[in-house]
């Protein structure tokens, strides 16, 4: 065997057969797009992390700022990007807002990378 026979373009014709599964719809990606976005940001994360780990499992916006260094109008407008991706639930209480998780939300998120 010489080396340019390394080079020839394969015979057979399993290789080209079209993937069983359906690729993911266009509608679906979007979907999915939102969630990885909304992680995209290290603040989010944080943000994500902080209320996972409050007592009683929720956070007021108002205990927010401080643990991020940010603006209340800023850490609002990141904790309005994660609730709309599914990841945190919004509850208001008088001027305040409280923040929690999402039920099954991040094994939801984690099972996202694995169906791709």
């Amino acid at each position: 065997m010489n080396s340019l026979s390394i080079l020839e373009p394969a015979t057979d014709e399993a290789c080209c057969a079209p993937a069983g599964t359906p690729a993911l719809g266009a509608e679906e990606a979007k979907q999915k797009a939102l969630v990885f976005k909304a992680l995209a940001d290290p603040n989010r994360l944080r943000l994500l992390s902080i209320v996972k780990g409050a007592d009683g499992g929720e956070s007021c916006v108002c205990d927010l700022t401080e643990p991020l260094d940010l603006g209340q109008p800023t850490v609002s407008h990141h904790l309005r990007i994660l609730a709309d991706a599914g990841l945190l639930h919004r509850e208001k209480r008088g001027t305040w807002a409280y923040y929690s998780l999402v039920p099954g939300a991040l094994d939801q998120t984690a099972a996202l990378l694995a169906s791709l």
